[in-house]
C-alpha cells in the first residue's frame, strides 16, 4: 500500500472535517454526507483531494458538487475527480 492510500487517523480526519466547514448550508450538507459515509476510509489521497475543493469560493463548491461544472486547470487532478465521485454519489 502506498503512503497515498494510507487510511487518515482520527485526528487527521477531524481535522480535516473541521477545515471543510462551509458558510453555504447545502454545500455542509454534501460535505456532512460524505464524511458519515466515508469517514472511517478516508486516505490521505482523499484529503488532498478535499483539501484542494475546499479552497474554493462556496458557489464554485457548490456548482462542482451538483455538476453544473467540471474541475478544469490545476483542479482537474486525480484526487480532486475521485472526492467529487465520492460526494455526487446517491446514497
Amino acid at each position: 500500500m502506498s503512503e497515498m492510500d494510507a487510511i487518515l487517523e482520527e485526528r487527521e480526519r477531524d481535522l480535516l472535517r473541521w477545515r471543510s466547514r462551509r458558510g453555504l448550508v447545502e454545500n455542509d450538507l454534501y460535505i456532512e454526507k460524505f464524511f458519515a459515509t466515508y469517514g472511517s476510509q478516508l486516505t490521505r489521497r482523499h484529503a488532498i483531494g478535499l483539501s484542494a475543493l475546499m479552497d474554493l469560493a462556496d458557489n464554485d463548491l457548490m456548482d462542482l458538487f451538483l455538476r453544473r461544472k467540471e474541475p478544469e486547470g490545476a483542479l482537474d487532478t486525480p484526487e480532486v475527480r475521485e472526492v467529487l465521485q465520492m460526494v455526487r454519489k446517491p446514497v
